[in-house]
């Protein structure tokens, strides 16, 4: 039994902050049925391939079902209304309106299931003079200032190493108001509309700033913060063979550890006396050893300072193993892969290992099915 069994959750979103979001609760449980254009949505497209669609599609769409339905079409509304009355969720990821000109939008759909939670995910909401400007990721993390508080030495902004605004700002706060909006309804027995924006979700990660620059009327430029760049507690530095040790020594204790560990000078622990002095001082130190002396020399003396790891070492780490992260698999008929992890707990997770993404159009007999027939979860091969 997982928490969303039994939650059917209609999703007509493309990309990545909609299809993280739903895959999330599929993995708890949930009947997830993408809703998706005549072809299929743009990421089955991208490379590198994996069986007969993308690899980046499977890893975001496995465990889901497939309608393939042109919206545009008179009547494709129309013909979606018993799957909306039978559903507890739908997720949308256009632009403010298309929903509207669609014959979806939340009145239409609130007048035949009133017990329908309906997210919309856009970059800057349903309202306001941006609503509707287009935008991606990197837009969205530009236009709220965060972008601005990571540079490199000429002073450039740096592209943030992964989608921050899809995902933190879309796609987890989708989910939780979901579910927020889900658990409103055992006690209303109504549904709700949910206008998340991935701007207004930005600024909780900037939750120092704002709260500096408020109290100090003085707004951080970027790496000039205790946690950003400008504390020798807090740092990467690099070792002799070019490698890097990450150092998060803030409290007093971890930080008079790593001064111990390192052989740091009596005269620079003082850090506040001239930060900068500290930082080229503990700089000097990891320079002049190689990164398996500094990662063997670290270990066990709690110190808060680890070696940087790449991404396929970290995946092979022998903790994220034992934690079973990536005991899930993606499948196609030539090959099979490690599932993208999901931030659900292993016990509200299913126990099925293997899955793909839904072939295209697989399981459109269920537009004329009632619900709890059985239903197809063609995956493709």
């Amino acid at each position: 039994m997982q928490p969303l069994d039994n939650i059917r959750v209609l999703d007509f979103t493309t990309l990545l902050p909609g299809p993280f979001a739903t895959l999330i609760l599929a993995e708890a449980g949930a009947e997830v049925i993408k809703i998706e254009r005549p072809g299929g949505e743009e990421m089955r497209a991208a490379l590198p391939k994996f069986g007969p669609s993308s690899v980046l599609f499977s890893m975001l769409n496995r465990g889901k079902k497939s309608i393939e339905i042109d919206l545009k079409q008179d009547g494709a509304a129309a013909s979606l209304t018993p799957l909306i009355e039978s559903a507890d969720v739908l997720i949308e990821q256009f632009r403010p309106g298309v929903m509207e000109r669609l014959g979806l939008g939340w009145d239409a759909v609130h007048a035949i299931n009133p017990k329908l939670v309906y997210c919309s995910i856009t970059g800057y909401g349903q309202t306001g003079p941006k609503a509707d400007i287009a935008g991606h990721d990197l837009n969205y993390c530009a236009d709220t200032g965060f972008l601005s508080l990571t540079h490199d030495g000429t002073g450039k902004p740096m592209i943030p190493q992964t989608q921050i605004a899809d995902i933190g700002a879309g796609t987890y706060p989708a989910v939780m108001n979901i579910m927020f909006a889900l658990w409103g309804r055992e006690r209303s027995g109504q549904g709700a509309y949910l206008d998340v924006a991935m701007t207004d979700n930005m600024f909780p990660f900037m939750w120092m700033p704002l709260a500096l620059g408020h109290a100090l009327g003085q707004w951080p430029e970027g790496n000039d913060l205790r946690l950003t760049g400008a504390s020798a507690r807090y740092q990467v530095y690099r070792t002799a063979d070019d490698g890097h040790v990450s150092v998060g020594a803030l409290e007093q204790k971890f930080w008079d550890n790593l001064c111990d560990c390192i052989e740091l000078d009596d005269a620079l622990r003082d850090d506040e006396r001239d930060p900068q002095a500290t930082i080229d001082g503990v700089a000097a130190l990891f320079a002049a050893r190689p990164t398996k002396d500094w990662e063997s020399r670290l270990l066990g003396k709690d110190v808060c300072a680890v070696v940087i790891r790449s991404i396929d070492e970290a995946i092979a780490d022998i903790h994220h193993q034992a934690r079973g992260l990536f005991a899930h698999d993606i499948a196609s008929d030539q090959q099979t892969l490690p599932a993208l992890p999901v931030p659900v707990v292993a016990r509200l997770r299913g126990d099925g290992k293997t899955g793909a993404g839904p072939a295209l159009g697989s399981a459109n007999a269920l537009m004329f099915e009632p619900r709890g027939a059985a239903a197809p979860n063609a995956e493709e091969s």
